[in-house]
């Protein structure tokens, strides 16, 4: 049986030239970027143009790149390490209820266990948080705000520059989780999100798994959520990945400046695809129209849970998502369907196709043959 892969904001196969430039890492460089001897410092050195060329890419300090294990890491130092860095001068926080777990749950520890008071901005039909809540929510004591780039599970994209500029108005520091943003949306440079703080994850733009940076603006100094070394300027504690940042520098420099994602390809095989679903008398299309990323078509499904769907689809060889990649088998409605006022009874009947560089009008028109039978199966069964 072929598979269809439309879940491409879960993970993306490695590129084989990323690969390839991760190879010398396992077997002829390994040294300890640490160690002071001769194949320590060549391990150094790589390392360090490893920093450099990322921060061609996103245009900002070399010293101002802080590589981590993945995206779900750097929201967490992003968070955790800005907020413990400024709780003496105010313990509000700001961030939305549609933002990936690796930044909510953040969010509720601080709350919940360090004496943190946390504002949650509610979400319209669309999925879009409003800038003029923010600032509405913004106060003498907040001293930290975190608004995503693009939601993982609707695609929409959120007006991240406008909330990074009312926060810096007003002095306040500003992180965006923009993991699904690279490789798929315009990309300058860094100050495009007016942000203090952007987290970035390798596997997103066919990168390699376990690799991510924090963008963290000079001079700020999160308190490390790891210890042990002083390893990335005392802000994360670990000897260094090589084998995987060589993976991260080769796909940022290759995938990010020009899209990996290609609107002008993917764009018309999602209008296609959402036509088709739209043509499913159950089935309702979730997230924003047009400010949304071109890859992604979300919708539910009445009557329906969304662990029968994924394996229905999965029966027929196609790969798909009930959401976040991180909470699959969960059993819980989705917090962000929640969130835009979606039932719990269809929020926890989700579906998301993501496409990418691979998906042909092929893969598409077949999905779009078959869903209905699935759906129509599994509603006689409920």
């Amino acid at each position: 049986m072929r598979s269809i892969y439309l879940d491409y904001n879960a993970t993306t196969p490695l590129d084989a030239e990323v690969k390839a430039s991760m190879e010398p890492f396992f077997i002829d460089i390994w040294g300890n970027p640490s160690s002071v001897h001769h194949i320590g410092r060549q391990a150094r050195a790589l390392l360090d143009d490893f920093r450099d060329r990322c921060s061609i890419v996103l245009g900002c300090k070399p010293s101002e790149v802080v590589f981590t294990g993945g995206g779900t890491e750097s929201n967490n130092l992003a968070v955790f390490g800005t907020a413990r860095l400024l709780r003496e001068k105010g313990r509000h926080l700001i961030t939305s209820t549609v933002e990936h777990h690796a930044v909510l749950h953040c969010f509720d520890y601080l709350e919940r266990y360090e004496g943190f008071e946390v504002t949650r901005l509610g979400a319209d039909s669309n999925g879009l948080i409003n800038p003029d809540d923010l600032k509405a929510a913004l106060r003498d004591d907040t001293v930290l705000v975190s608004i995503m780039a693009a939601n993982n599970e609707t695609g929409t994209i959120q007006f991240v520059s406008e909330c990074g500029k009312l926060s810096q108005e007003q002095g306040i520091l500003f992180h965006t989780d923009a993991a699904q943003w690279f490789g798929k949306e315009d990309f300058n440079n860094i100050g495009q999100f007016n942000a203090d703080l952007v987290s970035i994850c390798a596997h997103k733009f066919h990168g390699p798994r376990g690799a991510g940076a924090l963008y963290v603006k000079s001079p700020l100094q999160p308190h490390p959520i790891l210890f042990g070394g002083a390893h990335e300027n005392e802000r994360r504690a670990g000897t260094e990945n090589l084998a995987a940042l060589a993976g991260l520098t080769t796909a940022l420099e290759s995938f990010v400046r020009i899209p990996i994602f290609d609107r002008n390809h993917l764009e018309p095989l999602a209008t296609r695809l959402q036509q088709g679903i739209k043509s499913i008398e159950s089935a309702t299309i979730r997230g924003s129209d047009g400010k949304k990323l071109s890859n992604t078509v979300s919708f539910t499904v009445t009557d329906c849970d969304s662990i029968a769907l994924m394996a229905g689809l999965d029966m027929e060889g196609i790969c798909a998502s009930s959401g976040s990649a991180c909470s699959a088998g969960s059993i819980e409605p989705s917090h962000v369907m929640r969130a835009m006022g979606v039932s719990p009874e269809e929020s926890n009947a989700l579906v998301r196709f993501s496409l990418g560089r691979d998906t042909t009008e092929d893969e598409i028109d077949q999905v779009i043959e078959v869903l209905p039978g699935i759906i129509e199966r599994l509603r006689t069964f409920q």
